[in-house]
């Protein structure tokens, strides 16, 4: 029994230095563990905290008598704190640090996903219509994220457990041999009666290192008449050490997967500033949406007033004789016209609304008070008269500096450059050498038959001493070579890759042609919008002109309401037109900033806020009860 309290205790010794040498890991809610959770941390079930889909207080702070009075900086602001999608991408941070979690212990890595979610944001994109008139889309349908929870195939060299092991055996037995003669043993049947116990210890290095420890006693006693020491203890210390000299030795080799799950983190990093990108500028695009077809409604508002009042004014005519009674007919059916065309304008508006408050909540429009709110928009589309544009030159360095894609094509590149080195490694023969010390005891009674050495007389204590003096030793050293003679698999792997490597550089280079190509259009597409707004405020206000010049002919009786209708749709063709060509000079501005990579940057967003999802900045103050 002392064997077994001993190998006990240093087993719990063992356990308690493991959870100091572990790595940390995401964070997690403890599940308690009482006073002895230092010892079971490592062995415990710990959740993560649930998924949290309150929305942020900055909503509600903006709602008012029924409408929701959203300014641009505040719908920027809940889309940091309540997107969906920003808030799924804030996990892969910390599936990455898992990542290295894992890789630090040696085991293989687990796919990590880093793809972008993109979202409906327009009331056009959701009805399938195209483009009209200038109104730019924002985004296709939801995009979709690979599983990250699957093993990644990796070849090369196998990596050593770095995370130490310990185990523990502890058995009782009881032999029975019958004997054909009794001259080597007294007696007819030998009966063995026993203990066995053993506890060990084992690790991989990264040098390539892997070494094992073991203690090992067995008591045992036997009517044996002619054994000397009866009972007797016999106990072993054994150390084993086995180093890799060709394939799998070095630390570069047997570490490349932790800096492999390293340069995960960064591109996670990356993956969710990109995410922030896509998502604000979706945001900005779907709030001048709003805002344009908010205008929108406010010209076919215009559209049918005037026709309402052609309308009349000839109604009043025919009563007094002055004008056909078709002409009635004629006005009546271009405010019809008109009325559905708002009608059309207000739907679009109602749309945009759900889209918007689906994109700055977390439950969407679960919520009945935010449901039946109106977003009011504060802020209005204000065009420049001469916008200062950059030489394309700079804002195509300046792309190729803070577009997040560049920089985890990069990293990723130098991820599959440390993988090869395993691969390398892979081709060369295995060389190992192994050295092995044991130390081993033997000590008991001496039975009334026999006599034995008095050096052997004595319980355990007296065995563990001859142990730890190395009164009888055991050495060993060996190597062993393999060597494999077509060594095909080897070869193969780093032939592949090797060209995946290179299909990767490719790839970046193509991403490179094609951000300058994006930028370059985004800004040809700035240049033009400036050019088509100018040109629509012109033709409204020539349309204008024309419309009022003909109303005086027409009152004068020197046209006919032919004419006039042909104007005022002209007008209403022109108005609309006009709020069109700001949308679309806005939105051509969105996407240049996001071309760059200059969006946070614009518009002040700080990326530890948004991976915090709480924004400083206070909510705008709301407008004044009228």
């Amino acid at each position: 029994m002392i064997s077994v309290q001993r190998g006990i205790a240093v087993v719990c010794v063992l356990l308690l230095l493991a959870p100091m040498a572990g790595a940390q890991g995401p964070a997690i809610q403890s599940n308690g563990g009482g006073r002895f959770s230092g010892l079971t941390r490592n062995y415990r079930f710990q959740e993560l905290a649930p998924v949290d889909l309150a929305n942020s207080n900055r909503l509600e702070s903006l709602l008012r008598a029924g409408n929701i009075y959203l300014s641009l900086q505040d719908a920027i602001a809940l889309a940091l704190e309540n997107n969906l999608d920003i808030a799924y991408q804030r996990y892969g941070g910390m599936n990455a640090s898992a990542n290295v979690l894992r890789a630090q212990s040696g085991g293989p890595l687990r796919g990590v996903p880093t793809n972008v979610q993109t979202a409906t944001t327009s009331a056009l994109s959701q009805a399938g219509v195209t483009n009209v008139a200038g109104t730019a889309s924002a985004s296709s349908s939801s995009g979709t994220t690979s599983a990250g929870g699957t093993i990644i195939t990796a070849t090369g060299t196998s990596i050593p457990n770095f995370d130490p092991s310990v185990y523990f055996l502890y058995a009782g037995f009881h032999q029975s041999s019958p004997q054909a003669n009794t001259v080597t043993t007294g007696t007819t049947s030998v009966v063995v009666n026993g203990t066995t116990s053993s506890f060990g210890y084992s690790q991989g290095f990264a040098t390539g290192t892997s070494v094992s420890a073991s203690w090992n006693t067995t008591k045992v006693s036997s009517n044996n008449l002619y054994n000397l020491l009866n009972p007797n203890s016999v106990a072993n210390l054994n150390l084993t050490v086995t180093q890799h000299l060709l394939q799998g030795f070095g630390l570069a080799v047997n570490t490349r997967n932790i800096r492999i799950a390293r340069n995960s983190q960064k591109i996670t990093d990356m993956a969710f500033k990109q995410q922030v990108i896509v998502t604000v500028a979706q945001i900005i695009a779907a709030y001048w949406d709003l805002v344009s077809f908010g205008e929108n409604v406010k010209v076919k508002e215009q559209a049918l007033a005037l026709s309402q009042r052609l309308y009349e004014d000839n109604k009043k005519q025919v009563e007094i004789g002055t004008l056909a009674p078709i002409e009635i007919v004629r006005a009546e059916s271009e405010m019809a016209t008109n009325q559905q065309a708002l009608v059309n304008a207000q739907t679009q508006v109602l749309q945009q609304e759900t889209l918007l408050k689906n994109a700055l909540s977390r439950t969407g429009v679960a919520s009945p008070s935010i449901s039946e709110a109106h977003i009011i928009p504060t802020d209005r589309i204000r065009i420049p008269d001469l916008a200062q544009i950059e030489p394309a030159q700079d804002l195509v360095a300046r792309a190729l500096e803070n577009r997040p894609e560049v920089a985890q094509g990069r990293i990723g590149i130098e991820s599959t450059k440390i993988g090869l080195q395993g691969t390398r490694q892979e081709l060369w023969p295995s060389l190992d050498v192994q050295a092995s010390l044991q130390n081993n005891g033997l000590a008991g009674q001496l039975t009334p038959v026999g006599g034995a050495d008095q050096f052997f007389i004595g319980g355990f204590g007296t065995a563990m001493s001859q142990v730890f003096r190395r009164n009888f030793p055991n050495y060993s050293l060996g190597f062993q070579l393999n060597v494999p003679l077509r060594n095909r698999a080897a070869r193969a792997d780093m032939v592949m890759d090797q060209i995946s490597l290179r299909q990767q550089e490719l790839s970046q280079q193509r991403l490179i042609n094609s951000i300058r190509v994006d930028v370059r259009n985004a800004l040809i597409a700035v240049q033009q919008a400036q050019a088509a707004y100018q040109a629509a405020v012109k033709a409204r206000q020539l349309a204008e002109q024309v419309l009022d010049a003909e109303q005086k002919k027409y009152a004068l009786g020197a046209s006919t309401i032919f004419f006039v209708i042909q104007y005022q749709r002209d007008l209403a063709q022109a108005r609309s037109n006009e709020v069109a060509a700001e949308s679309v000079s806005a939105k051509a501005q969105v996407q240049l900033d996001q071309a760059v990579g200059r969006t946070l940057e614009v518009n002040n967003i700080s990326i530890d806020e948004a991976l915090k999802g709480k924004v400083a900045r206070v909510p705008s103050a709301l407008p004044a009860v009228q």
